[in-house]
């Protein structure tokens, strides 16, 4: 199964909210992946194991994988445009 990651600071609240309707919204799709949340500080850690990052917070860093916005996810704006990107991700990933 292919994994996401999903981080915030502590890697507790924000993150398991998002990954929680992550999952919910991918299975809804029919998309056979599982969405983990995490800290900031374990992100990399999570690199090469995961197809992709959902971020709560922003970012200028590169990173080898696909990077999403997760705030879409928290306030619905732009959310559609994620999700379709996430699943494109998820649906191309080997």
């Amino acid at each position: 199964m292919k994994k996401i990651i999903v981080a915030c600071g502590s890697g507790v609240a924000t993150s398991q909210t998002v990954a929680s309707k992550v999952n919910r919204l991918l299975k809804e799709n029919n998309v056979d992946a599982q969405v983990e949340a995490v800290d900031l500080k374990s992100v990399e850690r999570h690199m090469d194991s995961s197809v992709a990052y959902i971020t709560i917070t922003k970012t200028t860093k590169e990173y080898p994988i696909p990077v999403i916005n997760g705030i879409a996810f928290l306030t619905g704006v732009g959310m559609d445009k994620e999700l379709k990107k996430l699943i494109d991700i998820v649906k191309s990933a080997k």
